[in-house]
């Protein structure tokens, strides 16, 4: 049953904050980041009718600045494939001429070597879950793994967002030395 109201009025006092820390963790610059919040405000005003209040208002703004934080990385690597196509790696020999494309390596052509080394690396990495304590491991999967939202994780799991990212770090760093140690 629906439960969450949207009020569009406060939305700037409420979410503003964390919208903008959200995003600048994820783009790296401060004016792109302020755009594609308010670009996630406009939108949500845009699409309120389409609010069925199933989940809480800061959650259906997240899910839409995802969605705009997609579409801008999108929008840049397709205007940088444009360019590569155009640009000629040509060093004054014309049989040097070949297409930027042409000189990068398929990321689909792997080999069986990669992905057995794929596979040994998705083992260690859940051997070195198991030895983690039961709520890093299980946080460290929801999190980054399973890409469950923060707010989810916490509410479920009863913790606060900052005790959530300590219990990452620590869960990060223990991983790491683990496949240190056994993998690599």
């Amino acid at each position: 049953m629906p439960n969450n109201q949207i009020n569009p009025n406060k939305w700037i006092d409420l979410y503003s904050d964390y919208l903008f820390n959200y995003t600048i963790s994820r783009v790296s610059d401060r004016e792109i980041a302020q755009d594609l919040v308010q670009d996630t405000f406009l939108a949500g005003l845009k699409s309120m009718k389409n609010f069925k209040g199933e989940a809480s208002e800061r959650t259906w703004l997240i899910s839409i600045l995802k969605r705009k934080i997609i579409d801008y990385y999108r929008k840049i690597n397709s205007n940088k494939g444009q360019a590569e196509v155009r640009m000629n790696y040509n060093s004054g020999d014309e049989s040097d001429g070949d297409w930027l494309e042409e000189r990068v390596g398929d990321p689909f052509d792997k080999t069986a070597q990669d992905t057995l080394e794929n596979e040994e690396l998705g083992d260690a990495i859940y051997s070195c879950l198991d030895m983690l304590p039961k709520k890093q491991a299980e946080v460290f999967k929801m999190k980054t793994i399973l890409g469950h939202d923060t707010e989810a994780i916490c509410n479920e799991l009863n913790i606060t967002p900052s005790n959530l990212w300590v219990i990452i770090h620590r869960a990060r760093t223990a991983l790491a030395e683990c496949l240190k140690e056994n993998w690599f």
